[in-house]
């Protein structure tokens, strides 16, 4: 039973209707944001949610069969573990008040396709390895926010208090200008007052431009250092952290699918780094053979030499 439920769990087939189940599952949650269309259809829906469900649990159960009298190696796996957390939570007892909780736990089974697809769990193993270093970076980035907040905001504050008027206004105005959103604008405002910002396009609130002043030495400077040290240098940083994640992520996964055509065959190919190695063992067992071979024929030599 064990063999038979572990060759209907890495069949290509059940896997690839498990798929389809997911996708599945994906279009009910999509139709059920037409609330006319799901109501004309409410019973039939209701019918396809529930094979979908128990898809889910069968999945579920021939993958615990399949390890036999050791159910729980099923769950040494974290991707096994999530997808029995989504299945528990479609059989937990939700109130009609609740059905808000209950739409989002059935968006959750669409998360079932990372599982489902090898790629998309590459990017997330990726994801998941660069979360110690881009806590660093994300570090950095508070930092660099933060001093440049409290400049803003000490600069610029009184001339423009719609985007640094306070310190976490300040902030949200930073992480607008690092996103390049419309910073030519803000910048403008800073540069010539923001008594003249109608000049340049931007509508500045009535009521608030109190203390006009204009920068048009620092706002250049602060605006541009911003861009380069937050935008050029730090965000990149992300993008190398990630894709040094992807390279782990992949490199992990070979070895697994290693391991698994290892298990499959019974045999566990040698590498080229372990064959060389053997080789030196052989060699070294050879010349030590060898060279007590030569003393010992040595030592008889002198022996016959003394009895002559």
């Amino acid at each position: 039973m064990q063999t038979q439920l572990r060759r209907i769990a890495d069949s290509p087939v059940f896997q690839n209707f498990v798929t389809c189940v997911i996708l599945a599952a994906a279009a009910l949650v999509g139709v059920e944001t037409y609330p006319a269309l799901a109501e004309r259809h409410a019973g039939l829906l209701h019918v396809l949610d529930l094979v979908v469900i128990w898809v889910f649990v069968a999945e579920a159960a021939i993958k615990i069969g399949a390890e036999g009298k050791r159910p729980w190696r099923y769950f040494k796996d974290p991707w096994n573990v999530f997808d029995f957390i989504i299945v528990v939570a479609c059989f937990m007892p939700i109130e009609a008040s609740y059905v808000m909780v209950l739409r989002l736990v059935r968006v959750l089974r669409v998360l079932k396709l990372v599982r489902a697809l090898p790629k998309l769990q590459v990017l997330v193993g990726a994801l998941l390895k660069s979360i110690p270093s881009m806590a660093y970076v994300t570090l950095l980035l508070v930092l660099l926010f933060y001093l440049y907040a409290v400049a803003g905001t000490f600069i610029f504050g009184k001339n423009d208090p719609l985007h640094f008027g306070t310190l976490t206004t300040s902030a949200l105005t930073l992480f607008q200008i690092v996103t390049l959103e419309a910073w030519a604008d803000v910048m403008a405002v800073s540069m010539y007052g923001c008594d003249k910002a109608e000049v340049f396009g931007f509508g500045y609130p009535e009521g608030m431009c109190l203390a006009p002043q204009a920068f048009p030495a620092v706002a250049p400077v602060f605006f541009v250092s911003l861009i380069l040290l937050g935008t050029m240098i730090v965000l990149n940083l992300f993008i190398g952290v990630i894709m040094h994640g992807m390279e782990g992520a992949q490199e992990d996964r070979e070895r697994m699918e290693q391991a698994l055509r290892a298990k499959e065959t019974g045999t566990m190919a040698p590498t080229l780094p372990e064959e060389l190695g053997e080789l030196t063992r052989q060699l070294g067992e050879l010349q030590q053979k060898l060279n007590f071979a030569v003393h010992r024929a040595q030592v008889e030599a002198k022996a016959h030499k003394r009895q002559d």
